[in-house]
């Protein structure tokens, strides 16, 4: 009578399966670390995005550029995801604040390196918490009356 080897060993199940679990211990590291960068990716991406309605904010309406006193009906304004910019007057020029910012990123500091906003460098080493809610702070510096406004400054708190 002929003997049935169909199957596989023991053995060969085990190599498989020890196989399986080093690809697994390999990938949840790279795998978290690459969710991370994509969350700050989103943070990056929101404070472009504010600083992107401000300056559309800065360039509809003239009386920023001629006046860095803002008061009155300049005091805010309303931004994307129902969040509102409010403006005061700062040493030759103004800050814009957008507060309670739900950040996405988990970790302190930037992982993905300096983020580029408005010419404006936002270093890695920022200390900028991740999980909570924040407060973006632009300033804005504006020539005398009549020049241009640029960003020199942006701040977490």
């Amino acid at each position: 009578m002929k003997k049935n080897n169909k199957g596989f060993t023991l053995a060969e199940l085990l190599i498989v399966v020890a196989i399986i679990a080093v690809l697994v211990a390999i990938a949840i590291p790279i795998f978290t670390s690459q969710l991370e960068k994509s969350r700050e990716a989103t943070d990056a991406a929101n404070i472009r995005d504010y600083y992107a309605e401000i300056s559309t904010q800065l360039l509809v309406d003239p009386t920023f550029t001629d006046n860095t006193d803002v008061t009155g009906a300049h005091d805010t304004i309303t931004l994307s995801g129902g969040k509102t910019a409010t403006y005061a007057t700062a040493t030759g020029g103004f800050t814009i604040e957008v507060a309670d910012v739900a950040s996405k990123q988990t970790q302190k500091e930037w992982q993905i390196g300096d983020v580029e906003v408005g010419g404006f460098t936002v270093t890695a080493a920022t200390d900028y918490c991740g999980n909570d809610t924040i407060t973006y702070t632009f300033t804005i510096a504006a020539a005398n009356a009549g020049g241009n406004t640029y960003l020199s400054a942006i701040a977490f708190s």
